[in-house]
């Protein structure tokens, strides 16, 4: 379980680091940690139809939305789609994932194939905790992760993936150029 949730606060972490490339991109790659850790800890048991939906925050000032879902299950792999839509830039993210390491076997942003993000993360602190979102309140576990390939960044993570399908990402905090980046689900559904 812990790794599970030290994976969901990676995969929304590294997502944080990428601030040189689009937001959906930095909003993916903080998330890659947190789907390997969840692999490890209890595999991948996601259906097609599996979503997320989030609201978005930069800087108090950018508003909008991610939707992250499982479009279909091949034997290559799950391939789990991440549309972001802020009022600045509309992007979507395909990614296909090995279901039984973690390991992103291929990525596609708005169509065009693109490197996986890296992740280099260390947990600073971790316990469990309650968080409130427009989806409702859960027990979670708090993970603050440092990313140590981007200058030590620090993100905060809310994760339950017992509860929560993909990576059980229930609220994100992370620092961009822009400012303070906010993720919390709205809703969610499980097949």
């Amino acid at each position: 379980m812990l790794k599970s949730l030290i994976i969901a606060a990676a995969l929304v972490i590294s997502t944080a680091a990428q601030a040189s490339q689009s937001m959906g991109q930095f909003l993916f790659a903080g998330q890659v940690q947190l789907l390997q850790n969840e692999v490890v800890a209890q595999g991948l048991n996601w259906k097609v139809g599996d979503a997320n939906d989030y609201k978005l925050n930069m800087g108090g000032f950018i508003n909008g939305t991610m939707k992250m879902y499982v479009r279909e299950i091949t034997a290559d792999g799950i391939w789990m789609v991440q549309d972001v839509d802020l009022m600045i830039q509309k992007q979507k993210i395909e990614v296909l994932i090995d279901a039984n390491t973690g390991e992103i076997k291929k990525m596609l942003v708005n169509g065009q194939e693109q490197q996986p993000p890296k992740s280099d993360y260390e947990v600073v602190d971790q316990k469990e905790a309650n968080v409130t979102v427009p989806a409702g309140t859960f027990k979670a576990i708090y993970i603050k992760i440092k990313d140590n390939a981007n200058n030590g960044q620090i993100s905060e993570q809310w994760v339950n993936p017992r509860d929560i399908p993909l990576s059980g990402m229930i609220k994100s905090l992370a620092d961009s150029q822009l400012g303070k980046v906010t993720i919390e689900l709205n809703s969610f559904k499980r097949n």
